[in-house]
């Protein structure tokens, strides 16, 4: 059986080494790359022609948006219209990150804890940062809320620093080990589908209700990451301490 494993190796396009740095540029950009590409292009086309009556792309491009600030408006309120190219561009980078792997000869850079780890820790700074351009100084309650008594600060700061630490590491972990396991799943069941041969209609089957059940597990997954990164800047920039 072909290892499943082999399908997330980091693969070489352009080799490419300055001062010991490895810069190359993989299978892993590429996806990223073509991602981006088909994002815009597809938004541009949607959106080239707007009218009051809308066309079918026109309508798809701005149920999107129209879900995008559903959850703003759920989690971040009326402080969240400011934020809403950075959530729209978040949801819709991850979810066609995802859905992207699901295509044969393609590569999943949403199943590598660098990639996706890289994206959480930018969120992650930038909560910060407007955390404390928001709030000011106040920010630090964070950590030490107001009131707490002296002798437990030792105690509190340290969780509460961990708690803030653990945030872009939860989120890495959920949307790549998600899609890691499915396409480790597809990949397996491929592999009998040919080894079974007359038999192999059976696991043709499975894995065409586990690619579904995957395009669902994409979108559901870019969800829950867009919703938590909302919920993780509202906690940020509210006032509450």
């Amino acid at each position: 059986m072909e290892n499943p494993l082999e399908q997330f190796e980091i693969k070489k396009i352009l080799p490419l080494d300055i001062n010991g740095i490895d810069i190359s540029f993989t299978n892993s950009s590429l996806c990223m790359v073509i991602t981006v590409i088909v994002v815009f292009l597809g938004l541009c086309l949607s959106l080239r022609k707007r009218s009051i009556v809308p066309t079918m792309g026109q309508a798809f491009a701005e149920s999107i948006y129209d879900f995008v600030q559903d959850i703003i408006g759920e989690t971040l309120g009326k402080e969240g219209i400011k934020f809403v190219a950075f959530v729209f561009t978040l949801f819709v980078f991850v979810s066609f990150g995802n859905l992207l792997g699901l295509f044969p000869y393609s590569f999943t850079f949403t199943s590598h804890i660098a990639a996706v780890g890289t994206l959480s820790m930018f969120c992650f700074i930038l909560n910060i940062i407007l955390g404390i351009k928001h709030r000011g100084l106040s920010y630090f309650h964070t950590f030490c809320p107001e009131g707490l008594p002296i002798f437990m600060a030792p105690l509190i700061i340290p969780v509460e620093t961990l708690s803030l630490l653990a945030k872009p590491f939860s989120l890495t972990l959920r949307l790549a080990i998600n899609m890691s396991v499915g396409h480790i799943m597809l990949k397996v069941l491929g592999t009998f589908i040919i080894a079974m041969q007359f038999f192999g209609f059976i696991p043709l089957v499975a894995d065409m209700c586990i690619i579904m059940f995957e395009m669902f597990i994409a979108l559901l997954q870019a969800y829950i990451y867009t919703i938590l990164s909302c919920v993780y800047l509202s906690q940020a920039i509210s006032n509450e301490e």
